[in-house]
């Protein structure tokens, strides 16, 4: 590893620090956890599975069934029957689920534009490039070790 390698990925943690931080507090402001954003975010789309919203935020299923029942009780989720798995129920936003999600991603999309208003459009697709490669990478040795 490079001295600049090692650089890089010391500033991709602060950076990933800097930004859960600031996402902590950003969802606090509309009286959310970051990890119930997370999860009405990543169940916003479609209704999925516990073990499925798990997989894509990379967490355990444990970490996700607390904050998604946690979500239920604030009645900004809900369980529905899954046709395809009788005993893993899919998780939906409710109406006002959805609105505080709405309301969290407005603030955060404010928050976004002050903090990146000095570079450019075009550095922020050239790093993101850039953490897309380095990510793929990471999966692929990620799924290469899996089979040893």
């Amino acid at each position: 590893m490079t001295d600049e390698t090692a650089l890089l990925v010391a500033d991709v943690f602060e950076a990933a620090g800097a930004l859960r931080r600031i996402g902590e507090r950003t969802a606090d402001a509309e009286g959310l956890t970051q990890a119930r954003w997370q999860v009405l975010s990543v169940a916003s789309e479609d209704p999925l599975t516990v073990p499925k919203a798990a997989r894509r935020l990379g967490v355990s299923r444990q970490n996700v069934q607390r904050v998604a029942n946690d979500l239920v009780e604030l009645e900004l989720a809900a369980f529905v029957p899954n046709p395809d798995h009788r005993s893993s129920p899919l998780l939906t936003l409710t109406s006002r689920g959805r609105e505080s999600l709405a309301r969290v991603t407005a603030r955060a999309a404010a928050l976004h534009a002050t903090l990146f208003a000095d570079i450019s459009d075009e550095e922020i697709r050239t790093t993101r490039a850039s953490l897309r490669r380095l990510l793929a990478e990471l999966d692929r040795h990620e799924d290469t070790a899996g089979q040893r």
